[in-house]
């Protein structure tokens, strides 16, 4: 009965600060750059404390063009990298459009979006991504292309990051863990199989001592890369992350 109290409250709490953000949202022509980026850090750190989750981060992001590459858990992550990099375009799936509310305001934050079932739309992303780069913005992929468990990452596509190959771009790494008091990996923010967004946000509402960290780990170099091996081993760099924040020893 508490837990559902307090994820009614939450889910009221968050419903307000999402119009509140669509209202913000229109006055963004208005708005310079950094005035834009400081509202999307303000809103998006804001929807994740009206839900109950912790944020921490370690690490910077690279200021000017680079492509940034984060594992995939939950529809919580672009608000989570937003908290520590609202200068970030995301690519999306097409699928949130659909996304009551949410979908509004990520199609307006300037998500590139792709429509997966159609092999050629990835084309059109990754020249649309590389144009988004060479005037020196900030791009995030998830590479796994869905959302996976949390303590194992699903195999990356290397699709996406020939557009920072073809534009020489550094890559940096993105690390999320969401976590619990009792588990190094939330289940509550579990977004996998047939759960569905409604189902996931009120296991989000509901929970107690939900928290994330956002590691952003150094960039690398991506001239004359080869797209599957740079995909390989940034799975393996980020792979190795996860488990060594998730150890007792890191966790003490």
């Amino acid at each position: 009965m508490i837990r559902s109290l307090r994820g009614l409250a939450r889910l009221l709490r968050a419903v307000v600060h999402v119009l509140h953000g669509m209202l913000v949202m229109t006055r963004f022509p208005h708005l310079d750059e950094a005035a834009r980026h400081e509202r999307i850090r303000w809103w998006s750190a804001g929807l994740l404390r009206c839900l109950g989750v912790q944020v921490s981060v370690s690490g910077q992001s690279r200021p000017g063009a680079t492509l940034l590459v984060s594992n995939h858990v939950s529809w919580l992550d672009i608000a989570a990298i937003h908290s520590a990099a609202p200068h970030a375009r995301f690519v999306s799936k097409a699928d949130v459009l659909a996304w009551p509310l949410l979908g509004w305001l990520i199609k307006n934050a300037g998500t590139l979006f792709i429509e997966r079932e159609r092999k050629r739309d990835a084309v059109r992303v990754v020249h649309a991504m590389a144009a988004s780069l060479q005037a020196g913005q900030t791009v995030a992929v998830f590479p796994e292309g869905t959302t996976g468990l949390g303590p194992v990452l699903l195999p990356f596509h290397a699709n996406l990051l020939q557009a920072a190959i073809s534009t020489e771009t550094p890559i940096q790494p993105v690390v999320l863990r969401f976590s619990e008091p009792d588990s190094a990996f939330s289940v509550a923010v579990s977004f996998i199989g047939e759960t569905t967004l409604a189902q996931s946000i009120w296991a989000v509402a509901r929970s107690s001592g939900l928290a994330v960290q956002v590691h952003l780990l150094p960039p690398m170099g991506t001239a004359h890369a080869d797209r599957r091996a740079l995909a390989v081993h940034l799975r393996d760099v980020m792979a190795q992350h996860l488990d060594s924040t998730a150890s007792p020893a890191a966790a003490s």
